[in-house]
């Protein structure tokens, strides 16, 4: 769930807003990222064209004024160095993936990649992060929160954000409804003889499953649903995976690629023979291969969570592009790539006009259906396979309750007290699954109310594009109804409603072949020095997006090396 915020990693992480939000007594709303969204907040509806990198609805005299103020990073005015420049890397996409791959170039690779540019054809930096603020709430549109992996904590450390980072309580519950009532995941395997999500024959079924008594691999690419229930039995499949993959991937389990989706689950059994036997034997691997030394600079978060900021998800983006300063050009729009004999040739419309670009090497970080339009021309073959991947559509509903409208059984010393829950598509509710906001992290919402952020929609609900705000939170309110509130409750405030046309990338069978004939195809046309990122080559985690940009930054670096003894000439 924390990744059904990934939204996606929704799209590519390319288009955001780019300042935090300043607080003011008189202000009503700090909206930090509009484009389509709809907030909403004490009442005043705002709905904004893309292009408002922060606005203030500032109530003056029973009126609303609309106020919007210049970002950190703004279109440069002096561009004929940026065009006369030979840039040794130009990212294409100021997304988490850019923004991290042009931070991991300059602060691990700066003695090879001394000069990087990272364009963004929007306003703001940020893609699909989208932090919200509001009359005492504060809330996401986009990615909910991270898995802290080192490389998460690398990003922010290297932006100056330790102390802004705020973690989870590991000890937070996660539920899935199931059977009328929301039941407790197992935090680990203590737990599984005392939680009541599955029967006791579906838990030997799970037990022995996972030690190999199971059928063997078909031989071929086995969906989520395939794998799982072969390995694991199906209610394991039922009661936590398919509500799992509505979490992560707003998608369709019977189509998702195990491998592709969940690759390192699906290794297990690779390597060990069985699920048991592949985590015994990555431990004795891990014991006979420690990995070097973590970086002491990191925090230790503690057991199983998930962290974000103070000020909410977009304080990274916001950090990184200040960092890079004018390195960042926003508002500049990719028209063309050029192979050269330096590299490539990239142009661009901006607000001063047409520019062009020279770079030894540049990653595309954008979505698979823009790369594959600015691709075509290098490349129809990688144009072609870019097209097979598809990205539902997914709305994230943030709406606020009195603690009072909550059920008594919810409740732990009178507080909501968990990460949030997951709904299968059998229990008959269109809500995928809902984050308890408050509850998560501090200072999220006013003490006496509860700030549920619900995501619905996906890619076995994808007329969710056709529905009105007000629908949408009715549908959500309706189905809260029937599990966390009392039947009595007040209606919903609604704070934002935001639908992401294209939201997550599907990771379903084939994925990985199409991604490895975009690749090939770019070889065969000769575009070396060109590489692909984003949350559709990577995965769609807001953590795996980072990892995977440390990873291009390296690769980049790898290649950029090796340019003199290829071409004679720096």
């Amino acid at each position: 769930m924390e990744r059904v915020a990934a939204m996606a990693t929704v799209s590519s992480c390319s288009t955001s807003s780019l300042v935090a939000a300043t607080g003011s007594s008189k202000q009503a709303a700090n909206v930090q990222s509009l484009g389509s969204c709809r907030v909403l907040s004490g009442g005043v509806k705002l709905r904004g064209a893309a292009g408002v990198r922060v606005v203030s609805a500032v109530r003056e005299n029973g009126a609303v004024r609309v106020v919007s103020k210049q970002a950190a990073v703004s279109t440069p005015t002096k561009e004929s160095a940026v065009e006369k420049e030979v840039y040794d890397c130009v990212v294409v996409g100021a997304g988490i993936s850019g923004l991290c791959t042009a931070q991991a170039l300059s602060t691990r690779h700066g003695s090879v990649v001394s000069n990087v540019l990272v364009t963004e054809a929007k306003d703001r930096v940020g893609g699909n992060i989208t932090t919200v603020q509001g009359d005492g709430f504060l809330w996401e549109e986009g990615p909910n929160s991270f898995q802290p992996n080192d490389s998460m904590l690398a990003a922010a450390i290297d932006s100056g954000l330790k102390d802004e980072l705020v973690l989870g309580d590991p000890q937070s519950p996660r539920y899935v409804l199931w059977g009328g009532r929301l039941r407790p995941v197992p935090a680990g395997p203590a737990d599984l003889p005392f939680f009541d999500l599955l029967s006791i024959f579906g838990k030997l079924r799970a037990g022995f499953g996972a030690m190999g008594l199971r059928p063997a691999a078909p031989g071929r690419e086995e969906s989520v649903k395939e794998f799982v229930t072969r390995n694991l039995g199906q209610e394991v499949f039922e009661r936590l995976i398919e509500p799992f993959c509505s979490g992560v991937y707003a998608g369709d389990p019977s189509k998702l690629s195990m491998k592709a989706a969940f690759g390192k689950v699906w290794k297990l059994e690779e390597i060990g023979g069985s699920i048991i036997g592949g985590t015994f034997k990555m431990i004795q691997d891990k014991k006979n291969n420690p990995p070097p030394p973590r970086d002491e600079r990191l925090p230790k978060p503690k057991g199983q969570t998930v962290g974000s900021f103070k000020k909410g998800l977009i304080t990274l983006p916001n950090a990184i592009a200040a960092q890079l300063g004018d390195k960042v050009k926003v508002n500049w729009k990719l028209t063309t790539i050029k192979k050269t004999d330096v590299g490539y040739t990239l142009t661009y419309e901006t607000p001063e006009g047409t520019k062009t670009v020279n770079a030894r090497s540049l990653v595309l970080t954008v979505p698979a259906y823009v790369a594959k339009e600015i691709l075509r021309p290098l490349s129809e073959g990688a144009a072609e396979a870019l097209s097979q991947f598809y990205y539902p559509p997914v709305c994230a509903a943030t709406i606020s309750y009195p603690l009072s409208a909550l059920r008594e059984d919810r409740l732990t010393d009178g507080k909501l007290f968990g990460f949030g829950q997951l709904h299968p598509r059998t229990q008959g509710v269109q809500t995928l699954g809902t984050i308890y906001s408050s509850s998560l992290f501090p200072n999220r919402a006013p003490e006496d109310r509860v700030l549920l952020l619900n995501y619905i929609g996906g890619a076995q609900f994808t007329q969710i594009t056709e529905k009105s705000d007000e629908e949408i939170v009715k549908t959500v309110d309706k189905d809260l109804r029937t599990m966390l509130l009392k039947p009595d409750a007040p209606a919903p405030q609604m704070h934002g409603v935001r639908t992401w046309p294209t939201a997550i990338p599907q990771f379903t069978i084939g994925h990985l072949d199409h991604l490895e004939s975009a690749k090939g195809a770019l070889k065969n046309a000769n575009c070396e020095g060109l590489f692909l990122g984003g949350n559709y080559v990577v995965g769609v985690a807001l953590g795996r997006c980072v990892e995977g940009a440390y990873e291009s930054a390296q690769a980049i670096a790898q290649y950029v090396s090796q340019i003199p003894a290829k071409t004679g000439s720096s």
